[in-house]
């Protein structure tokens, strides 16, 4: 397993704290190149960050900040960000600081680098990885995977069941999983969906009688398109006054296996909900080469093959 992960994992363990609880621990922490995490409590007008741990206090100096930042390629906001939240970072040092306190000279940059080198670089293409969902736009969730840096999850990945933004299935600040689909130039986008399960594992939830919970996620003039899991979704017939969102109480008519299909009746509809739970999934580790999200013998093949 992995030693690295999404920023702010670290800060309440055991070993974290016994490094930052004293001079001498973190002095064996720089020794061993070891990653650490504190809260960050101010960005000064330098763009140096300052940390708080209970020993002493910590400078980032502005180049350490992040990678890309000396280069240009990482913007300041990538450090102000961070302001009251916690930081990584290895220890280069001490000195003293202008109220003539010792303080910590500490690197968010190597912790950064440490992680892209160790943990990232040696990823491959169907890799199932831990992330922390930081941002979320039009196109897809931005998550980091280890210290702070980021990988893509773009919206088609998240789910089977299509969704009109990411905020539909996530918030910031949640942990998910992610396979990893692309590799390139250092830059890592993330797949969701083939963990959430095929159409046959996710059909084997519900039955042909019953009346359960759903989400409507589209409007056409042909039926109503329901969300009962992610990646599990069917037709309800055409219904006036519903619109994507909103939360729906469906009868479930038929299951079609051969047809990759489920035929429901909407009973009631209640208002659209901002609570988004984490997900629930059928692969949480290990590697995938390939993953059939069709069901045997449907003529309908809906796959993904990393490579």
């Amino acid at each position: 397993m992995s030693e690295f992960y999404p920023e702010g994992s670290l800060i309440d363990t055991a070993a974290n704290q016994r490094y930052i609880r004293s001079a001498e621990g973190l002095a064996e922490a720089a020794e061993e190149g070891r990653v650490l995490e504190a809260r960050a409590v101010l960005c000064d007008s330098s763009r140096y960050l300052h940390v708080e741990m209970p020993c002493m206090k910590g400078i980032i100096p502005y180049y350490e900040g992040a990678v890309g930042i000396a280069e240009g390629l990482t913007r300041d906001i990538a450090l102000i960000s961070r302001v009251s939240k916690p930081v990584c970072f290895v220890v280069l040092g001490f000195e003293t600081a202008p109220d003539g306190e010792r303080r910590a000279v500490l690197s968010r940059r190597g912790a950064q680098e440490k992680c892209r080198d160790e943990y990232i670089s040696r990823l491959r293409c169907g890799d199932v990885i831990p992330a922390r969902i930081t941002r979320l736009e039009t196109f897809g969730a931005f998550c980091d995977i280890g210290c702070g840096l980021p990988a893509l999850m773009p919206i088609a990945s998240l789910s089977v069941s299509r969704i009109a933004h990411p905020s539909d299935r996530f918030t910031a600040g949640m942990d998910v999983l992610g396979v990893v689909s692309s590799l390139e130039n250092g830059r890592v986008c993330l797949s969701h969906r083939e963990l959430l399960g095929t159409w046959e594992e996710n059909a084997a939830l519900f039955s042909q009688g019953e009346t359960v919970a759903g989400i409507i996620r589209s409007v056409e003039e042909y039926g109503v398109f329901v969300e009962l899991t992610p990646n599990l979704a069917g037709l309800a017939e055409p219904r006036e006054g519903v619109f994507p969102g909103q939360h729906a109480g469906v009868y479930i008519k038929s299951i079609l296996p051969s047809k990759m299909k489920l035929k429901l009746v909407i009973i009631d509809t209640s208002p659209p909900t901002k609570e988004r739970k984490p997900p629930k999934y059928f692969i949480s580790g290990g590697h995938i080469d390939r993953w059939v999200y069709s069901p045997p013998g449907c003529p309908k093949l809906i796959e993904t093959v990393f490579t």
